[in-house]
């Protein structure tokens, strides 16, 4: 197959898809070939920087090849670690792609807002002789279990919390509510407090609160989750951005608290259970969530929203409705990815039923051991199996888990066996070097809230 003008050889193609073209193939063929230095270098929070030395053709016959790659390595970057300023240094050109791209009015102008908005920065794109030095700030948070904690999960159609004293949880409870169709803040500010209360009546004191919730968060505030979809921006920035915050010291007053993304609460859980680190967790319900535990246990602070990383160069691949871009990693680990392959499979499902409703069906029918549902399934194995090979390209974990609505029943079982083949086939050099891993008994009893109780430290 070809893209740009580059030749990408494919071995192992799903199915169902098989015009799916996976990104790091594209890259490694460009790279083959690209010899001009280029270095980008992308900001974010607390002068913290990512850097990749890369390369580039330079040549006007491969221009559009050059300014595809730059623009998908850039937003990879910025789904992955964050950042609102760009450093180039090496290539004029590749500064203005990059600005015109990233722009109001340019073809990245999501990623360009959403940025800008989520580290309060203009999003800016600059050219300078040397990039900054790289710079990570990881923190050694979580598995603390001395204490009286309560652990609190903000869910999308749940909230779940745990009380928990010196590591046994001694209460726990879920409770259905309706974040992301309530508009006033309040209702998610009554909700989260009733529940820190509900946990407290279980323990003699609370010394510590950990919370995991989706979206992003920077030092415990809230720059963007999909939990308060509804809430208007003046509202969002008054209320939803200290909402956690508020919550524990209106309730406890000035005990230690903690606020995490939930995937790298799952990745700690995951870590927790495994008695390992360098994991990354995927969970693959909704969207897809990841988070990462480092090779010191530690969390980085990075995004880690691979939802809308590329995987997927082919220019027909179906488009985000959210970011407006194609070929993102939502549309390949999530029930969405069930979804759109079901007609391929020629099943075909009601377009009046949610997509959790359309997943079930699909579910039933693989239960049935239904060869239709099992090519989906198989389909997004392939996905999986290339796309893990250039996750661990980024990452260099040791331990992937999965998790999610989508790795559950015989569904499950046939994507992960088919990712592990693709993985050996295509990557033999990465394959051997990290581990598939599902959730065990182990991972179950340490779960979510529990592990997100471990995340604040108490100060003696």
């Amino acid at each position: 197959m070809k893209h740009a003008g580059i030749e990408v050889p494919v071995k192992n193609a799903p199915p169902l898809d098989p015009g799916f073209l996976p990104v790091l193939k594209f890259n490694q063929a460009f790279l083959a070939t690209a010899k001009k230095p280029v270095d980008i270098a992308v900001e974010r929070a607390s002068g913290q920087m990512a850097v990749c030395h890369t390369f580039i053709h330079g040549t006007p016959e491969m221009a559009e090849a050059d300014r595809y790659y730059v623009n998908r390595l850039v937003k990879t970057i910025l789904w992955m670690k964050g950042g609102f300023k760009v450093y180039v240094a090496g290539d004029e050109d590749v500064a203005r792609y990059l600005r015109e791209d990233f722009s109001t009015g340019g073809i990245q102008e999501f990623d360009f807002d959403y940025m800008a908005n989520v580290f309060e920065h203009p999003f800016e794109v600059v050219l300078c002789d040397k990039v900054p030095e790289q710079k990570d700030d990881p923190k050694a948070i979580g598995r603390h279990m001395d204490g009286c904690r309560i652990g609190f999960d903000a869910g999308g159609s749940d909230r779940k919390v745990s009380a928990v004293v010196n590591g046994e949880t001694v209460y726990s409870e879920e409770v259905v509510w309706l974040p992301k169709v309530n508009s006033d803040p309040q209702y998610h500010y009554d909700g989260i407090v009733a529940a820190f209360k509900s946990a407290a009546e279980h323990m003699p004191r609370v010394d510590a609160v950990g919370i995991s919730s989706a979206g992003v968060y920077i030092e415990n505030r809230t720059m963007s989750a999909s939990l308060f979809l509804q809430v208007p921006k003046d509202l969002f920035d008054a209320k939803v951005k200290d909402i956690y915050i508020r919550a524990v010291t209106d309730t406890f007053g000035n005990v230690p608290y903690a606020v995490v993304n939930d995937g790298d609460v799952s990745a700690l859980a995951g870590a927790m259970s495994l008695e390992d680190n360098n994991v990354l967790g995927i969970a693959m319900g909704t969207s897809e969530a990841v988070g990462y535990v480092d090779s010191e246990g530690r969390i980085t602070g990075w995004l880690n929203e691979l939802a809308f990383v590329p995987v997927d160069v082919n220019p027909a691949a179906m488009r985000d409705e959210w970011s407006g871009d194609i070929g993102c990693g939502v549309k390949y680990f999530s029930q969405d990815s069930v979804i759109k392959l079901a007609p391929a499979a020629g099943i075909q499902l009601d377009p009046a039923l949610s997509p959790a409703e359309k997943l079930k069906i699909v579910q039933g029918l693989m239960a049935e051991d239904d060869p239709r549902a099992a090519k989906i399934y198989e389909s997004i194995g392939v996905y999986l199996g290339h796309t893990l090979a250039y996750y661990h390209d980024l990452y260099g974990f040791k331990y992937v888990l999965l998790l999610g609505r989508v790795m559950s029943g015989k569904g499950g079982d046939i994507l992960f066996d088919t990712a592990k083949k693709v993985l050996a086939d295509e990557y033999p050099h990465v394959a051997g070097k990290f581990q598939l891993t599902l959730p065990d008994e182990k991972f179950r009893r340490v779960g979510q809230s529990m592990a997100a109780a471990s995340l604040p430290e108490i100060l003696k």
